[in-house]
């Protein structure tokens, strides 16, 4: 029976502890990473828990001003579903949308039907780009949103005169109407847009920020008295959450991939691979001409002749292995003979001083040191015997 034998490991193999060396700042890097992505993401949902939940006391909640409102006889339900939002808008109501831009563009087509011509009122609470194109037709918001959290009114709404200065930084809006109350502006843009319904008593309010409803930021500047002026012109407040598990979502045309995804996600996609681009050129060996430099350790020759031995054997180059060995030698017995290293390759001169050192004794020199490749593998060993016995021979005092 025949076993296949198994080629010993050579010192260019790494151990695994040299692999645990190499790799161990990218592998604590990574779990840094992932720990600050873990941690990021639960501070995170802490945070969002309850925002601008009117039944909520956190800071980021919205229960002070319910109560507010409450203690001067409006009623605030909330409600998480397009149908029951539809369903409340009347003269007498004033519907808020806490977070607009995450209804699908059929439910803020559909809500914008529903409320339109009711005589009531609506407010959309930072309203982006995505929604108030139809939540709020001819209404337009500007890329860049102000560094000011407080501001002026500098307009003509009574509310907001009688509120003066409040928390309404945020996005910042432009309109083509022109019966369009235009308040809190921040260089020249406004953050609080009032546009009257052109049926009946009914308007669209547009908040830029929502520092005006929480329950931390009520209680600064005007902040208040707007809030509850704004949320307060009628009876009933109905104040819709939008969820994702509403039904009235899946009747929506189909979204792409990438619209499914969180903003938060692809800007946190896009921070990966700018970390991953500099971490190649951190880990990049080669962006400028090679640069010789000392091993760092010192490799036995033994190891040396049996890597290039086998990578000859490997390729079948038994013609390169015999004119290596055919050189070595030749450079070896040139100075034992008295010729110079650079005539040590020349037959005229090399075999002649050879033949007289060795007394003329019978042997194909010009075969053994110049001759041709040999034809197999028992051919080539041969011929290192010899060449070592020849050397041997010469050295013999």
């Amino acid at each position: 029976m025949t076993t296949e034998a198994t080629l010993p490991s050579t010192s260019a193999s790494p151990t695994p502890r040299q692999v645990w060396t190499r790799a161990r700042g990218i592998a604590l890097a990574a779990v840094v990473l992932v720990a600050a992505a873990v941690a990021i993401t639960l501070f995170q949902s802490d945070a969002r828990r309850g925002h601008l939940d009117p039944r909520s006391a956190d800071e980021q909640g919205s229960r002070a001003v319910a109560e507010l409102l409450a203690d001067r006889g409006v009623s605030t339900r909330v409600v998480t579903t397009l149908d029951e939002a539809r369903a409340a808008a009347g003269s007498d109501t004033t519907i808020l949308v806490a977070e607009p831009d995450l209804l699908t563009p059929r439910q803020q087509s559909r809500l914008y039907e529903g409320t339109a011509s009711t005589g009531g009122r609506t407010i959309l609470v930072a309203a982006g780009s995505s929604s108030v194109d139809r939540l709020a037709p001819g209404v337009y918001v500007d890329p860049a949103t102000t560094f000011d959290s407080t501001l002026d009114p500098e307009c003509a709404l009574p509310a907001a005169r009688r509120a003066g200065a409040a928390d309404t930084g945020g996005l910042r809006y432009s309109t083509t109407h022109a019966d369009a109350d235009e308040c809190y502006p921040s260089q020249r843009l406004a953050t609080l847009v009032r546009i009257p319904h052109p049926e009946g008593n009914g308007d669209t309010v547009i908040l830029g920020a929502p520092d005006i409803l929480l329950n931390d930021r009520l209680d600064k500047q005007g902040n208040a008295s707007l809030a509850l002026q704004l949320l307060g012109s009628r009876p009933h407040l109905v104040w819709y959450l939008p969820s994702l598990s509403d039904t009235s979502a899946t009747d929506d045309d189909e979204r792409g991939f990438l619209e499914l995804i969180p903003s938060g996600w692809i800007a946190g996609t896009a921070q990966l691979l700018v970390a991953a681009v500099l971490a190649a050129l951190w880990r990049a060996r080669r962006l400028g001409p090679l640069v010789p430099e000392n091993l760092p350790v010192a490799i036995r020759a033994s190891e040396t002749v049996e890597g290039r031995a086998r990578l000859y054997r490997k390729a079948n180059a038994r013609d390169r292995a015999a004119t290596a060995l055919r050189s070595t030698t030749r450079t070896r017995l040139a100075p034992l003979v008295g010729l110079a290293a650079t005539r040590a390759h020349t037959p005229e001169a090399l075999l002649p001083a050879l033949s007289a050192h060795l007394r003329g004794e019978g042997r194909d020199l010009h075969a053994l040191l110049f001759g041709p490749p040999p034809g197999d593998d028992a051919a080539l060993i041969a011929l290192a015997d010899q060449l070592d016995a020849l050397e041997r021979e010469v050295r013999r005092p």
